[in-house]
């Protein structure tokens, strides 16, 4: 009974001290680091009208319309690159990807960016995996949640293409509009944390697919890391891979940097490096800021002065992106624009090559076998870089001509000789006209037409034009 009775007591003090300790958590709480350096950057304090960029955005989409999509639709190339332009895509704001593995500060890092903490409009962080959605951030007049399934059917938003990947996943999709000035300007997309030891089938759809999506289409990607979380599996590698050929977006996030001391966080830093070599295949690696994004102060005794040149020199690199967003989606519709280019004269030469193999007695099926399996017999590459000036470069993989032509027949497409009309002239000649004369006129006026305010020299240096980094691939 005496012992029952000590037991009693040793549990009840305990739990006493427990309270105190949550207690004194409570009352001693962190300081709020000063958030003047995100508002002076991203100049979200300047009461100045939005610029109107809607007769330059119309223009684009008019040219796209009347010149590119034709001969898109014509050879199907969103069945080789199963990426379909929408006019939402044309009008959409720049989108920035926040990607990494789970619980490395994704979350937290978007509510301290819009200052969202302590407020209604905040997403939900923690210690375990909290975000299985991928969260889209937009601007409206107050706070209002979108289903996935109503933003695939909205036409007017640049979502609609998600619909493919099925109804599984429009659940695992969600739309936050919130009243805040940085939103007026871009995007924000939260994606679910990397999770190496969970298959993939258990998401219930295919969240590479999704990704790849998002990557296609995003202006600015931050992968973001943390001390603790440097190891990389599988689904880390896929990710990585899918990232290839956009390595001008990519920016690195060593996040939570302030938990550790200088030695520890010099040998974290050279982990990271380790880790991602194999993954990133450049001779210029991305750029890594290490710093803390969250609203706390940074912890005593670490280099807070580094961090925050990190932090604000991150917040440049995105204010820059959406200073460029007009110049980005141009360059990005001349690039779609030259890979339709080049998708069509293949398929033209791979019809024609095909008509003259052809004889009376010929097995039209085997004729075209021969001739998708071993193209370089037929000289079908190197005769479309010898006639048109295409780079070797911007050639697709001759395997995926294989599957192309294994669910769209030869006989289904014309010759570009045959895609003329008296009144609408001729696709090629449209389309090269639109990459030649079009797309770059349009892009000269948006650099005479702009604000002569934002070229003065606290902003890029006097005689100094800053320069566009962040084209799209």
């Amino acid at each position: 009974m005496r012992a029952l009775l000590l037991l009693c007591c040793f549990l009840a003090s305990l739990l006493l001290s427990g309270q105190a300790e949550e207690t004194d958590d409570v009352s001693e709480e962190a300081p709020m680091r000063d958030r003047s350096h995100i508002e002076k950057t991203l100049m979200l304090s300047e009461d100045k009208p939005s610029d109107d960029y809607s007769a330059v955005l119309q223009r684009l989409r008019k040219i796209y319309h009347a010149s590119i999509k034709p001969l898109e639709q014509s050879y199907k190339y969103n069945e080789l690159r199963q990426h379909e332009i929408t006019d939402g895509e044309i009008t959409s704001k720049p989108m920035v990807l926040f990607l990494g593995p789970w619980s490395v500060g994704k979350s937290t890092m978007i509510n301290y960016l819009l200052g969202l903490e302590n407020t209604r409009y905040q997403l939900y962080t923690g210690a375990e995996p909290t975000t299985s959605e991928f969260t889209v951030l937009m601007h409206g007049p107050k706070l209002k949640t979108i289903e996935g399934i109503v933003m695939a059917a909205d036409s007017a938003r640049s979502f609609s293409p998600l619909e493919k990947f099925g109804q599984n996943f429009l659940e695992k999709l969600i739309g936050i509009e919130v009243p805040h000035k940085l939103l007026e300007r871009v995007t924000f997309v939260d994606t679910p944390g990397i999770i190496e030891n969970r298959k993939q089938q258990e998401r219930g759809y295919p969240f590479n697919d999704v990704c790849q999506w998002f990557i296609d289409r995003a202006d600015l990607i931050f992968v973001v890391f943390d001390p603790t979380k440097l190891d990389v599996g599988l689904e880390l590698e896929m990710l990585f891979r899918q990232l290839k050929g956009r390595e001008s977006q990519i920016r690195i996030i060593l996040n939570k940097a302030d938990n550790l001391a200088t030695q520890m966080l010099m040998r974290v830093y050279g982990a990271l490096f380790w880790s991602l070599a194999p993954l990133i295949n450049v001779t210029e690696p991305p750029r890594v800021y290490v710093s803390s994004f969250w609203p706390q102060d940074y912890k005593p005794d670490t280099h807070w002065e580094l961090f925050l040149k990190e932090e604000i020199s991150l917040l440049e690199d995105l204010n820059q992106v959406i200073e460029n967003r007009l110049e980005n989606k141009i360059a990005f519709i001349r690039q779609h624009a030259i890979r339709v280019r080049i998708h069509a004269l293949l398929v033209d030469r791979y019809l024609q090559t095909y008509r003259e193999k052809m004889t009376f007695f010929s097995d039209g099926e085997l004729v075209f076998k021969d001739i998708v399996e071993d193209p370089d017999k037929f000289y079908i590459f190197k005769t479309i870089l010898a006639k048109t000036n295409v780079s070797k470069f911007d050639l697709p993989n001759r395997e995926a001509y294989k599957d192309f032509f294994g669910i769209n027949p030869i006989s289904n497409f014309k010759l570009l000789s045959q895609q003329c009309s008296y009144m609408g002239g001729c696709f090629l000649e449209k389309i090269e006209r639109a990459i030649t004369q079009e797309l770059p006129s349009l892009l000269g006026s948006l650099g005479l037409g702009k604000n002569p305010g934002a070229s003065n020299c606290d902003k890029t240096g006097c005689g100094e034009t800053p320069k566009n980094r962040y084209k799209k691939h």
